[in-house]
């Protein structure tokens, strides 16, 4: 599994957590829903992205949208 694919998988994996936790434990966890989504928005206009580098660091090899 390259970066990319790790990466979305992560945070896929990450919405669908914070659903669970907004609609079982409290509503207020959504606004770690709206962090991940704008984690994801500003990782797209700048590169950056803090899980591709803790899966990089992990040995996960990088693909074409991390390089």
């Amino acid at each position: 599994m390259t970066l990319d694919r790790s990466v979305m998988l992560f945070a896929g994996c990450m919405v669908l957590l914070s659903v669970l936790l907004t609609a079982y434990v409290s509503p207020l966890f959504v606004w770690f829903t709206v962090f991940i989504g704008l984690n994801l928005i500003q990782s797209s206009f700048t590169g950056f992205c803090p899980a591709a580098i803790v899966f990089r660091k992990m040995g996960i090899r990088a693909g074409c949208a991390f390089n």
